[in-house]
């Protein structure tokens, strides 16, 4: 199994356990405090995990340069915007039409990447994207007694437009990260990925703690208490990110993303057979889609 493969796998299902415990959190924590305590608590992990890479592999760090800088200050910037535009889409009571049009990124990633990285897929890859995004929006919309024709309907309502605004902000984030990879000139991919998961997060902790001290002071003191369950986001936020951005740096984003997806069936295969949920036709249909998806995406990489 290629290597990419195996982290972007991992990241989907770390990123899932994630947002798990994320949501435990919002019993103490507002929205932006918990996406606080993801990049605050996150940097000492991955430090460690950047230590422990450079002492094993021998390894010299690179020197960070302006454009390196650069990209991870914006794909940071964008990584929180893009969060509280999913957020807002939420508050216009279209949980499912602002979900379902939030996993079109990974098909917003393949065209982005296209279009400003010049990164070429293979037909087959671009039929299982597309494939994909069918299951995902499926798998959205499940429960919600809602068809494609009332998510086409939708699409410009705010929640869609959120959404959608969602994912671009995301795919430009995948972007920017593998550029920022690249712009440390000819180290070990996966020590300068995890170097720039690093440099990013701790930005997003300057950036976000910024806005929390001059908003919503008391959500930082709130984060300090509430440290033992917060390390655990940070430990699966640090994971999950250096997986994602080690994937970026040995595969087309696009590819990377899209294969990403698979957080969705992770998160109803969890409500099935852990929490014993059942599952609906949609649902089965959508698990269908998407492994198809899979399937062709995987084939296109080869």
């Amino acid at each position: 199994m290629p290597l990419w493969i195996l982290f972007t796998l991992i990241a989907a299902l770390f990123q899932t356990w994630r947002t798990a415990l994320q949501q435990r959190l919002r019993a103490v924590l507002s929205v932006n405090g918990a996406s606080f305590v993801r990049f605050f608590y996150g940097v000492p992990f991955g430090l460690a995990l950047l230590v422990v890479l450079l002492a094993a592999s021998g390894v010299r760090l690179p020197a960070p340069n302006a454009t390196f800088l650069a990209e991870c200050a914006i794909a940071g910037a964008l990584q929180i915007v893009g969060t509280g535009l999913l957020i807002l889409s939420f508050s216009f009571r279209s949980f499912a039409v602002g979900s379902a049009y939030a996993k079109t990124e990974g098909v917003q990633t393949a065209l982005v990447a296209w279009l400003i990285a010049g990164e070429r897929l293979r037909l087959v890859a671009w039929v299982g994207i597309l494939i994909g995004v069918v299951g995902v929006l499926t798998l959205s919309l499940a429960g919600h007694g809602m068809r494609l024709r009332g998510l086409l309907r939708a699409t410009f309502q705010p929640a869609a437009l959120c959404g959608l605004g969602t994912g671009l902000c995301f795919a430009f984030v995948s972007v920017l990260i593998k550029w920022a990879n690249l712009a440390l000139h000819g180290g070990h991919p996966i020590i300068q990925a995890i170097y720039a998961l690093v440099v990013t997060n701790a930005m997003q902790t300057v950036m976000l703690g910024a806005w929390l001290a001059w908003r919503e002071p008391r959500q930082i003191l709130a984060s300090l208490v509430s440290w033992r369950r917060s390390l655990w986001v940070g430990a699966m936020s640090a994971v999950g990110s250096g997986c994602w951005f080690s994937a970026f740096a040995l595969a087309p984003v696009g590819l990377v993303r899209s294969l990403g997806q698979m957080e969705v069936p992770f998160i109803l295969l969890f409500s099935h057979f852990y929490l014993r949920e059942r599952m609906k036709r949609s649902d089965i249909a959508g698990l269908f889609l998407v492994s198809g998806g899979v399937i062709f995406v995987l084939l296109g990489a080869g």
